[in-house]
């Protein structure tokens, strides 16, 4: 009797427990039947709810009750069913399109239409629907598709066919090439804080990538005034209630619709000039409260958007509490297409279970993204269960498929021959690219350089063969920590000075360990200003040896170590002998009338007088810089630190002591700098900044090769950078005395050019610069720079000098790189 009570309760508890849930799934389409793709449907009064598939399929599991659910879709007729749930139901749903009704008022002919009304109540209260909640926290699920839609056989000799069958296409080359699931819990708090943990990861293709979907990028609030997407965008991209909107759009009423009680206006929305960075398609918003009650818009490759043709942009808001509204999914839908390539896709996220008066511990938004072991881990049983919006056929096929070649992938036969393919040795490789030689399996990575980039010419070596490679090998798995050995040996086919230099990085602790050391020919300005090709090109076509080179033969230890967030510090000692070189050669191609070579001597161009000594030193320097941000990422590897708002600032202090070692130079270098890349200025671009000043003191015996050197510049093309001048001499005013460098960039991102038919084609970006350098010797040199630079990093820039001492203005074209 007593096994009889025991099993008969065990059952109760059993068939209780499974009728505590029960799944709603069926097919959303329209009124021809066709799927109505990524519906949202909804739990009244809750943020419980979910989405349709791609073809209109949807699931979405409720404890047994009665409840109110809502089928909505932008464009069609919300429906509503009401539902008394005690086991699993099928239940179709058939969405009508949306009738809007025309309010009944006088249009005088000529009149405003009564979009604006609405428009300018909208924006009225942006700020107030902007600021409703303060903080918040809620689940989001996150789904990335992306699919390759054609593509030629092959492209600039690379076999795409081959590489479509690897990866699981069909045999056009046509299929799913990313496919990534993720859910996370978000955290907010005005006006920039966020926190994400993710709590499962699923990635096709791989059994330990982590998704890249984000749920922090996938946040964009169109009450803010503009939209920042970098890298899609030069430019902010201005909402359709914005304080400016009304100088950049045009509005048209198409009616309006009752819908739980509340009045719903569409109207559309449309570019005054189409080529601005504005959206066209549909707002929707409600009467009273003037509140975003959903969106459709789009915005194509005529407003400079970069990578896609067309991107289009869905949101759907719900009722959170008394007031406020928030998004309950957000859809990214594009298509684009390049060299042949075509492609499409679309990230989905979907909101619920909102918190919007949590209570939130302030020390968790230093860490914006935690993701930890495990989490990547999690079986299809677990999927099955947690998944929201059902995988259509397509889509498990491709993980079935993709998840038997990850494991193939992952396998040490596989890998082994990988690598016996593609370490194969070629003549073209070691020419032109390169030989690397690869064991995946082991995490072991043998590099040597190209022999044509290994190949110099200079005044001081003549022909110069430097030739180098590196070992690379993982030695913590947990960290993702590495053991890097390099070397490279260099000889001059005219001075006949043979010379090798070597070094080893290594992990400290929670610390970096570099020893270096060996002879090298190296350039006499530390900044390396014209690099070895340009200087190449110059001395032997155009008779100009810019570079001017002398022997170091060194020894270095160096540690570098995070102290704490955004607090870093490096130390190191390093003994050199220093030796001045002559020029040993005058051979050039062709000799161009007035071009005659100079010596190796920057300051003596005519005679060959050495400009320092033989002299060995013994320095050590400590540089610290602090970017005032702690916040971070968190990965099963480590964290990675997120680069601040806010300038990074830098100390150096630089010893070097006499009669260590035998060391002759002595003297002290205090500097200090203030940096900052990409400061966004609204609709007019982003700022950059560097600030440097420094002094030296108690020089008693100090060097040129000691002297602080700046980036100069005197040949057309030059090396892009933020501290970089465009028409300083490379040599002549460096200082061993006192500093004061500053340089200022701005770029408008297309503000004028994308304006200009044809032009804006091409994407340009305007940049203007100012350069400016204070020494004893050299008072308030300035430069102004003025030019374009493209998506690419290429840039043609104007620029002019202004400076007595150097005998008034100077100016000429530049062509570099900004990367």
């Amino acid at each position: 009797m007593k096994s009889f009570f025991l099993v008969a309760f065990c059952l109760l508890v059993t068939t209780t427990l499974f009728a505590q849930d029960a799944i709603i799934s069926g097919k959303i389409t329209d009124a021809t039947g066709n799927a109505v793709p990524f519906a949202t449907v909804y739990v009244k009064g809750t943020s419980k709810g979910t989405s349709a598939n791609s073809e209109g399929g949807y699931t979405l599991t409720l404890k047994a009750g009665q409840y109110d659910v809502q089928y909505r879709a932008i464009g069609y007729k919300q429906e509503n069913r009401r539902m008394d749930l005690k086991v699993n139901q099928i239940i179709d749903i058939v969405l009508k399109a949306e009738d809007y009704q025309l309010k009944e008022v006088a249009i005088r002919a000529g009149a405003e239409d009564p979009a604006y009304a609405i428009i300018r109540k909208a924006i009225k209260k942006r700020k107030t629907h902007l600021n409703e909640v303060n903080a918040y926290t809620c689940e989001v699920y996150i789904k990335g598709l992306q699919k390759l839609l054609g593509a030629p056989k092959k492209f600039l000799g690379f076999d795409v066919q081959k590489m479509a069958r690897e990866n699981g296409l069909d045999s056009n080359r046509k299929g799913i090439i990313y496919l990534s699931e993720s859910q996370s819990k978000y955290s907010f708090e005005r006006p920039d804080k966020v926190h994400e943990e993710m709590i499962s990861s699923k990635f096709s293709g791989s059994n330990r990538a982590f998704s890249f979907n984000r749920a922090s990028d996938l946040q964009v609030n169109f009450y803010e005034n503009i939209q920042v997407w970098d890298g899609l965008s030069n430019r902010p991209l201005i909402s359709p209630i914005a304080d400016n909107a009304l100088s950049y759009y045009k509005y048209k009423y198409l009616g309006f619709t009752v819908e739980n009680g509340e009045t719903i206006n569409k109207i559309q929305v449309t570019p005054r000039n189409p080529y601005d960075a504005c959206f066209s398609g549909y707002i929707y918003i409600m009467d009273d409260s003037w509140r975003l009650q959903s969106l459709g818009l789009y915005i194509t490759k005529k407003s400079g958007i970069n990578f896609v043709d067309t991107l289009r942009v869905n949101e759907q808001f719900l009722p959170v509490g008394d007031k406020a509204w928030m998004p309950a999914s957000l859809k990214f839908e594009f298509t684009g297409g390049i060299f042949g390539f075509k492609f499409g896709g679309y990230f989905i996220s979907l909101y619920k279970d909102y918190d919007i008066a949590p209570k939130l511990d302030k020390n968790q938004f230093k860490e914006v993204l935690r993701i930890t072991k495990g989490v990547n881990k999690k079986d299809s049983a677990y999927w099955e269960q947690q998944r929201p919006i059902p995988l259509t056929d397509e889509e498990k096929t491709d993980y079935q498929k993709k998840a038997v070649l990850a494991a193939k992938r992952e396998s040490k036969p596989y890998l082994d021959s990988l690598d016996r393919e593609n370490n194969k040795f070629s003549i073209n490789k070691f020419l032109l690219g390169g030989y690397s030689h690869r064991n995946r399996y082991d995490h072991e990575y043998y590099n040597f350089n190209s022999l044509l980039s290994s190949v110099s010419y200079n005044t001081v070596e003549g022909l110069a063969l430097g030739y180098g490679g590196s070992f690379t090998k993982q030695i913590d798995s947990v960290n993702n920590r590495y053991l890097n050995i390099y070397g490279k040996v260099r000889y001059g086919f005219s001075n006949k000075l043979f010379n090798a230099t070597g070094g080893i990085t290594m992990p400290l602790g929670s610390a970096m360990l570099n020893l270096a050391g060996g002879s090298d020919v190296i350039d006499m300005n530390n900044r390396e200003p014209i690099s070895t090709f340009i200087n190449t090109a110059y001395t032997l076509l155009n008779r100009q040896n810019f570079e001017k080179l002398y022997q170091k033969q060194y020894a270095s230890a160096t540690v570098s170590k995070r102290i704490y967030g955004g607090w870093q510090a490096s130390a190191s000692a390093e003994w050199a002998n220093r030796k001045y070189l002559s020029n040993t050669t005058d051979y050039s191609f062709f000799h161009p009338k007035g071009h005659e070579f100079t010596t190796n001597n920057p300051l003596s161009p005519n005679v060959d007088v050495p400009l320092f000594p033989e002299n060995q030193s013994f320095k050590l320097s400590v540089r610290t810089t602090y970017d005032f941000s702690n916040r971070y990422e968190t990965y099963p590897t480590g964290r990675r630190y997120i680069p601040s708002k806010y300038p990074t600032l830098g100390l150096t202090f630089v010893k070097a002591l006499k009669n260590v070692f035998g060391s002759d130079a002595d003297y002290n270098l205090l500097s200090a700098d203030l940096s900052k890349s990409d400061i966004p200025m609204g609709f007019y671009g982003k700022t950059s900044f560097y600030i440097g000043a420094g002094k030296f003191f108690n020089n008693k015996n100090i060097y040129y090769t000691d002297y602080r050197h700046f980036s100069g510049n005197q040949v057309l093309f030059y090396q892009g950078g933020l501290s970089k001048f465009l028409l300083l001499d490379y040599y002549q005013f460096s200082t061993g005395d006192k500093y004061l460098e500053g340089h200022v960039e701005h770029n408008f991102g297309g503000l004028v050019t994308n304006k200009i038919p044809l032009i804006r084609n091409l994407k340009l970006q305007e940049i203007i610069n100012v350069n400016y350098l204070n020494t004893p010797t050299l008072k308030n040199y300035t430069e102004l720079g003025v030019g374009f630079q493209t998506n690419i990093g290429l840039r043609v820039m104007y620029g002019t000098s202004f400076n007595n001492k150097v005998g008034g203005a100077n100016q000429a074209i530049r062509i570099g790189a900004s990367f």
